[in-house]
């Protein structure tokens, strides 16, 4: 056979092994294989022009392909396929070009410079594809299929809205005390086309909220008041109220019972419909900061820490550990809530900045399993590509925020149509003449629109500051 009897030095060796690592054929070449050699190097050529392709073509949707579990599976085979493909050109090539069995020491250095090699192109492709595979479970695991009753359109995929409402919960549970409150719930408006982004902040404590008609209506006809006669009937406690009692949300499962009421019911006292929730458990949230190796966050007086006083997150600028974050977040010693509100804003504002693609990629695989852990939505599948396109132009707008809390709101006796009022102002970037859009099917004896007072209509600036500085 044409050149099977050709003998390589070390020098040789090496340099045909390492040319062929980086230029499949060379070696081949080199041995007069060159059908072969020409064929791999065709291969390899191909291989890039299809990878670079791919990434030209794709440049401004990866994001988007990287939350599609169909891409992601065939991402995770094509970097199988390829890392194999890699290493067997590599270790033909070295079979081909090693030196002569007589010298022992070069053919020892040149494998164990091929074990190097194949070691490189495996590794990270290894690495790479175990991080695609992960992020599909990430993706099938949060984000349920769609149930196709409403198809996602590419070229309209939220069906035609000007604005699309995303309402952001923050769950605190605790073992002594079963289930969840959503002690922090706010709604983000974002408009389709520009990402333009109004956050309407709504306090725990408010009381006497009217819940949508039908079952839960006729359950308590003159507003929500709890588990028991001396219960004031707290907003954040409608949502474990409505899982512990199916009849409120008949025809709806486990788990879903609770978002949809309280997707409903914070619709109905904003006006505006709440397409979509995702809600994230205060104790799983403090793992995802442990996971980033913590968050630094601006703390403008001092934070009483733990259970029994027996700490204090001093003021200043400093990085905070995932017990310490939840604390920031959770505290209301020597405060209230409506300044725990805004310490959460901060908190979660915080940790999106800081969550670099350096910080995610070291930390990749104990984030996602806290993300799992910690987060809960009815976002399906096929709007995750939409929904991340949308976050990239938030991310290029300036929020705005309303919070619903004293002096705007007596939360023991809220102005239902003063909150109203006010999101549709801050919709309209406060138009001297807002008109409330009631919802369709609204009786003239609509609870949300008692007849507006102008003693009760003060011009409450929009809070433009997002910063915990």
């Amino acid at each position: 056979m044409m050149g099977a009897n050709r003998r390589f030095g070390l020098v040789a060796s090496i340099a045909l092994t390492v040319a062929s690592t980086m230029l499949w054929g060379v070696a081949h070449l080199a041995a007069e294989r060159r059908k072969t050699g020409l064929t791999l190097m065709f291969a390899y050529v191909l291989m890039l022009a299809a990878v670079l392709g791919v990434f030209t073509a794709f440049s401004a949707n990866l994001l988007s392909l990287a939350v599609q579990p169909r891409w992601l599976t065939w991402l995770t085979v094509a970097l199988v396929v390829i890392a194999l493909m890699w290493t067997g050109v590599i270790i033909w090539s070295f079979l081909l070009v090693r030196p002569d069995r007589s010298h022992t020491v070069s053919r020892f250095l040149t494998t164990v410079l091929t074990i190097a090699l194949c070691a490189l192109v495996l590794v990270p492709s290894v690495y790479a594809a175990r991080l695609a595979y992960v992020s599909r479970d990430v993706v099938t695991t949060l984000f349920a299929p769609s149930d196709n009753t409403t198809p996602v359109l590419a070229q309209d995929p939220w069906n035609g809205a000007e604005r699309v409402n995303f309402l952001l919960i923050g769950g605190d549970s605790a073992p002594k005390r079963p289930g969840v409150r959503t002690d922090s719930m706010t709604v983000a408006s974002v408009d389709v086309e520009t990402g333009a982004t109004v956050l309407f902040g709504l306090p725990r404590n408010l009381q006497q909220v009217q819940l949508p008609y039908g079952p839960a209506r006729d359950l308590f006809p003159f507003g929500f008041t709890g588990t028991g006669p001396d219960t004031p009937g707290l907003l954040n406690e409608i949502f474990q109220f409505a899982e512990d009692n199916p009849s409120m949300v008949p025809g709806v499962e486990d788990g879903r019972r609770g978002p949809t009421l309280i997707k409903q019911t914070i619709g109905d006292i904003l006006g505006l419909p709440v397409n979509y929730y995702a809600m994230v458990d205060m104790k799983g949230f403090a793992e995802i900061v442990d996971a980033m190796g913590g968050v630094q966050v601006t703390i403008k007086a001092p934070i009483v820490y733990g259970k029994r006083r027996e700490g204090l997150l001093p003021a200043g600028t400093r990085k905070l550990s995932g017990d310490e974050a939840l604390w920031f977040g959770r505290s209301r010693t020597d405060s209230d809530d409506y300044v725990r509100m805004g310490r959460q804003k901060c908190l979660l504002n915080a940790v999106a900045k800081q969550a670099d693609p350096m910080t995610v990629l070291n930390s990749f695989e104990s984030l996602a399993a806290a993300t799992k852990r910690a987060i809960s939505t009815d976002l399906p599948q096929d709007l995750l590509p939409a929904a991340v396109d949308l976050a990239q132009k938030v991310k290029d707008t300036r929020m705005r925020s309303l919070s619903f809390v004293p002096p705007l709101i007596d939360t023991a006796d809220p102005d239902w149509y003063l909150i109203r009022r006010e999101v549709t102002q801050a919709l309209e970037e406060r138009s001297p003449s807002p008109t409330v859009q009631e919802e369709p099917g609204r009786t003239a004896v609509d609870p949300y629109a008692p007849s507006p007072s102008p003693a009760l209509s003060p011009n409450i600036p929009i809070n433009l500051d997002t910063t915990c500085a």
